[in-house]
């Protein structure tokens, strides 16, 4: 299977002060390597911005921790393509975070399924993953 990892999923699984917040099936999900992890640079960004503005705290900078990830995890970052920034001109404003519409975008775009506990990503016809 092919794994769009949402931001908050990244970070949970990356950063071992968060991943009591990931529910051990999913964790289990992400580790088989079976599967292939993606990592949106839009999700960097938004955290990038998440620690500047102080709302998150992390033990070490996002590029750095994205730099250790990337290789023990294999995931691999998903570049943002101008196919998928087209449909953010017609999705349903059903969630107004930008980055969130973009990943959706990108799920949509790519067929992947997006590994999120939020489930606004279901209106938009998302393929989402979340295991308890």
């Amino acid at each position: 299977m092919n794994l769009l990892l949402d931001t908050h999923t990244f970070l949970w699984f990356a950063v071992e002060s968060l991943e009591e917040n990931l529910p051990q099936a999913t964790k289990e999900l992400l580790e088989d390597r079976g599967h292939s992890l993606y990592l949106s640079p839009a999700s960097i960004w938004e955290t990038a911005i998440k620690v500047s503005t102080g709302k998150l705290q992390l033990p070490e900078p996002i590029v750095r921790i994205v730099e250790l990830q990337t290789v023990a995890n294999d995931i691999s970052l998903l570049p943002i393509k101008l196919s998928h920034l087209d449909p953010i001109e017609t999705l349903p404003l059903h969630h107004k975070d930008p980055f969130d519409r973009l990943l959706a975008a990108q799920a949509l775009i790519e067929q992947l399924h997006l590994v999120s506990s939020d489930d606004i990503f279901d209106r938009y016809g998302v393929s989402r993953i979340w295991l308890k």
